[in-house]
């Protein structure tokens, strides 16, 4: 049933703790083996035997859905008086892991650098939804999750966007990119990047700033996009762009 559960929300990309009873030594509440799943809120289902011991684990299983770190926790149960959680008589290790949700990647352009970065991205785990205003090329793009061609603000809505998603903007133009950056800037998108020169992003910021856009909100973007590793193809700036989102998050997890 647990499992059943667990199994259930990954699917449904809804963030939940685990916590497994992983070792008994002399009496404790419950077996090896007893799981109970947290969730954001606190909310659980199961139980690891109740009581103190079961509020601390609940606190432990919340903080490693914040840093997505799994831990181990051991508790003696003894003597309350001590600090013990609990007056058994016996020693429990209780293993907690985060199961987060698949990043999400929403990439705006279905052209060959595109293609190449939901490719690379769908292979390192990422959920990705692509935006173009090219139905065509969107049909060709088979790895993608979903692909919108819509308004731009119905694909950011439907990807739910978050901030822990991050954003790669790999059109074809200028027009283009003064057109669909004022919605994605509106989000709260964690990274959001422009491919392109420092003089198309110059010229784009500064129409943008014209438009009324401030300096704080135009400084959310990154451009040129991508670690520097003197990249040519669009399999290379692929992953550079990855290279580049992945260390976002990791900076973001670490803070």
């Amino acid at each position: 049933m647990i499992l059943r559960e667990l199994a259930d929300a990954v699917d449904a990309g809804r963030p939940v703790a685990s916590a497994t009873v992983v070792r008994t030594h002399r009496s404790v509440p419950r077996h090896a083996g007893s799981r109970m799943l947290v969730y954001p809120d606190g909310s659980t289902s199961g139980t690891i035997g109740g009581g103190a011991m079961e509020r601390r684990v609940v606190e432990a299983a919340v903080a490693a859905l914040v840093d997505g770190t799994p831990r181990l926790a051991r508790y003696t149960l003894l003597d309350p008086d001590d600090g013990d959680p609990g007056v058994c008589g016996g020693e429990v290790d209780i293993y907690v892991e985060p199961h987060m949700p698949a990043p999400v990647l929403v990439v705006v352009g279905a052209g060959h650098v595109g293609r190449a970065v939901v490719e690379l991205a769908q292979w390192l785990g990422h959920r990705t939804s692509v935006w173009d205003d090219r139905p065509d090329l969107l049909d060709e793009l088979a790895a993608a999750d979903a692909t919108h061609h819509g308004s731009i603000d119905d694909a950011i809505n439907a990807a739910g966007v978050d901030p822990d998603t991050a954003i790669v903007v790999v059109t074809r133009d200028v027009e283009l990119d003064v057109t669909i950056l004022p919605s994605l800037l509106a989000t709260p998108a964690g990274y959001i990047g422009l491919m392109g020169s420092r003089r198309r992003w110059a010229t784009t910021r500064e129409r943008l700033r014209v438009a009324g856009l401030g300096d704080e909100l135009l400084d959310r973007v990154r451009s040129p996009i991508g670690v520097d590793i003197d990249a040519e193809t669009p399999e290379e700036i692929a992953v550079s762009v990855l290279a580049e989102v992945i260390a976002h998050r990791g900076r973001r997890f670490g803070e």
